[in-house]
């Protein structure tokens, strides 16, 4: 495998910024730690910030033409079990071997003095990511073919993780499967009433309604726990996946949680969130797949039961939810001055209010 990766082509944000106020660190310091320890580190050090994600902190790393991706939490605190730079390091450290999407992790530090937090440093790959338009090389959004094959990779390339045999590798023992649904719930209603900003009674209600249906889980898989499209690069010039990114939450557990998780920014055309500013994913242009076709294809490319998907998607929706409140309380308590958070608390709500709608109907 290249020592480096390749860089994401992507016009909304730019791909690299200057370092945001708050957000560097020692770059020298880190050069020290780093010289010696991976490839080509004996050269000057350059360092320029990832403009893209809204909780970990990414960074590309430049000795000359070699170039890796440095990942570390956010400011100040962070909620229990969240941003593990440990546990995505130990998964990226092997699964690129079974599985070729992932980037290889070469090196971990736990020590806080170095940059402040724990870090890990991993290749970079390079490709096109999709956000909330499809470039112009790919059709603008126009291509019927091309649209459907984006939506047809996001599937199966999920589906293929949850086929990757975790043993072969010794990611097995990743998390605790056994009982991974209730932890989940439990886990994710606690994080909310930790990052309350307000009451929000359709909250507290949809925290209810998950712990009384909770269903049986299927056998568990490796999960990714945060898939969506713009955790993933395609190829520059076709449609085809070329990685995955953000292996924070991986873990051992239920895979509809992954899918459940997805279909939340598979926004469709009479969905209430239309006009929300929560649309994250191109799903309305012409040929994507809808999430009912979406939830159909991962089944049969797996071959397993998927009649209790909507159930997961209600999750999903709760707990993106969750998520947006917790990146909101941090701007709200001023441990970030990033004015992209602002109106994360009003996203939120929508949200909750989505799920409740889901839990409603429950289909996707």
């Amino acid at each position: 495998m290249s020592d480096h990766i390749a860089a994401p082509t992507t016009g909304d944000p730019p791909e690299t910024i200057a370092i945001r106020e708050g957000e560097d660190f020692d770059q020298a310091r880190l050069a020290e730690y780093l010289r010696g320890r991976v490839p080509h580190s004996e050269r000057p050090l350059e360092v320029i910030q990832f403009a893209g994600g809204h909780a970990n902190l990414t960074y590309c790393l430049r000795y000359g033409d070699v170039e890796y991706v440095l990942r570390r939490p956010p400011i100040g605190p962070v909620a229990p079990g969240a941003h593990d730079m440990g546990r995505e390091y130990r998964a990226l450290s092997v699964l690129y071997q079974a599985y070729p999407f992932a980037p290889r992790g070469y090196l971990y530090c736990d020590d806080p003095a170095v940059i402040g937090a724990p870090f890990f440093v991993m290749e970079r790959r390079y490709g096109t990511v999709v956000r909330r338009a499809i470039p112009a090389h790919f059709g603008g959004g126009a291509d019927a073919a091309i649209n459907r094959r984006i939506s047809e990779v996001i599937i199966d390339t999920l589906a293929d993780l949850h086929q990757v045999d975790p043993r072969a590798i010794g990611l097995d023992k990743l998390g605790k499967p056994d009982g991974f649904m209730r932890r989940q719930i439990d886990g994710w209603m606690a994080r909310y009433q930790r990052a309350k900003t307000k009451d929000m009674p359709v909250a507290d209600e949809m925290c209810r309604w998950l712990s009384e249906r909770l269903p049986e889980s299927p056998t568990p898989t490796l999960l990714h726990n945060d898939w969506r499209l713009d955790n993933m690069m395609l190829k520059r010039t076709e449609p085809e996946c070329e990685a995955v990114f953000d292996w924070d939450m991986c873990t051992m557990g239920d895979p509809l949680a992954d899918l459940g998780t997805l279909l939340t920014a598979w926004v469709q055309a009479d969905d209430s969130l239309l006009n929300s500013g929560q649309v994250t994913m191109p799903s309305m242009v012409p040929g994507f797949m809808t999430r009912r076709e979406a939830v159909e294809r991962y089944g049969k490319r797996r071959g397993v039961d998927v009649s209790t998907l909507p159930y997961y998607y209600v999750f999903g929706l709760f707990k993106m939810a969750v998520v947006l409140q917790q990146i909101y309380h941090r701007y709200h308590l001023g441990q970030t001055k990033d004015q992209r958070f602002a109106l994360f608390e009003q996203g939120a709500e929508a949200l909750f209010v989505k799920s409740k709608e889901a839990g409603v109907t429950m289909a996707v």
